[in-house]
């Protein structure tokens, strides 16, 4: 009996996911990409039932006999009920906190995500933003904005330092690009192992002893419990004042209240901003309108040609062992809400 694959894409909604027009272009799973992926994959196809749907359409009556769902996010309420066949959930974003609490994962249902997807776009968004963090670009174009013509100069990066927050597949492809441009990198995680692209790593319990040692942070942190408020105003205190600090992670890690009061006080140099919650940003937002801060639009990760067909790949290598009863890449654990 062919495995039936549930797709349920999401229409562009305002406060919702794909939070613009254009993402629903990037984010959907049309059958073209499908079965262009899956052509990658030599019988795979003879062996699944798919269908591919819109939103919650008709999610209720194909999830009856469903047995793997792909998708950003689901309706949970009485799933084992709505359900009873699934066992394998894939999530087509690394991030899963809107899926939190994950209560409703029950014994026999397994929920995997799209990390290591992202990498190579998030560790050259992160080698970029450290630099221009270091050529002052946040503050030249706030001079720009107010027609000051100011000299800001910069000597080469190598020997400074960057602490990185997450050093994930985000975190740690940007520690690899900037480290080899002679900059000591220091890792921030819960384990305090050695990661590839760090000289140094510490435990998150010690983030407080390697900030005042930053001279860039780089926060690229899912939104867990354990990470939720983790650069708060006290934290951010203790950076330099030239230092300066990037985000591809998660808004909840950070006070951006109080980063935009060191932004416009001098009291921190440089920021550059790709994540915020809700997205888009308010119109009225001060995010806008702070000094030597970047905004750029939740593009540091996300690939905009080819983030399906990575995703469908991973997807399909994952199919593979869950069509030979192997466990599966990218497994989320719930306890920790990634």
């Amino acid at each position: 009996m062919a495995t039936k694959v549930h797709v349920k894409n999401n229409r562009w909604a305002e406060g919702s996911f794909p939070n613009t027009p254009e993402g629903e272009e990037v984010f959907t799973i049309t059958k073209e990409r499908f079965d262009a992926a899956i052509a990658d994959f030599p019988g795979m196809s003879d062996k699944l039932d798919v269908f591919i749907d819109w939103d919650t359409d008709n999610f209720a009556s194909s999830l009856k006999d469903a047995d793997v769902l792909l998708t950003w996010d689901l309706p949970t309420d009485n799933l084992r009920t709505v359900a009873p066949n699934l066992r394998w959930i894939h999530c087509i974003g690394a991030g899963v906190e809107h899926l939190l609490p994950m209560d409703w994962l029950h014994d026999g249902l397994t929920l995997t995500n799209n990390k290591g997807v992202h990498a190579a776009k998030a560790g050259e968004f992160g080698l970029m933003s450290v630099l221009m963090l270091h050529s002052h670009i946040p503050a030249i174009v706030s001079n720009q904005r107010n027609s000051i013509y100011d000299s800001l100069y910069a000597t080469p990066i190598a020997g400074r330092t960057l602490v990185v927050i997450g050093t994930g597949s985000l975190g740690g492809s940007a520690a690899r690009k900037v480290q080899a441009l002679g900059v000591h990198v220091i890792g921030v995680n819960r384990h305090g192992n050695p990661v590839d692209g760090c000289d140094e790593v510490v435990t998150t319990a010690q983030l407080d002893d390697v900030l005042p040692r930053a001279d860039y942070v780089l926060a690229a942190t899912p939104d867990t419990p354990e990470t939720r408020g983790l650069l708060n105003r006290q934290r951010l205190n203790l950076l330099k004042a030239n230092a300066g600090i990037v985000n591809i992670g998660r808004e909840s890690v950070m006070d951006y209240n109080a980063l935009c009061d060191k932004l416009d006080n001098g009291s921190l140099a440089g920021a550059i901003l790709d994540v915020f919650d809700p997205e888009p940003i308010a119109a009225d937002s001060r995010l806008w309108n702070t000094k030597n801060l970047i905004v750029t639009p939740h593009v540091s990760a996300d690939d905009g040609d080819a983030y399906v067909p990575m995703t469908l790949n991973l997807f399909f290598r994952n199919m593979a062992l869950y069509l030979e009863d192997r466990p599966l890449l990218n497994p989320i654990r719930p306890e920790l809400g990634y």
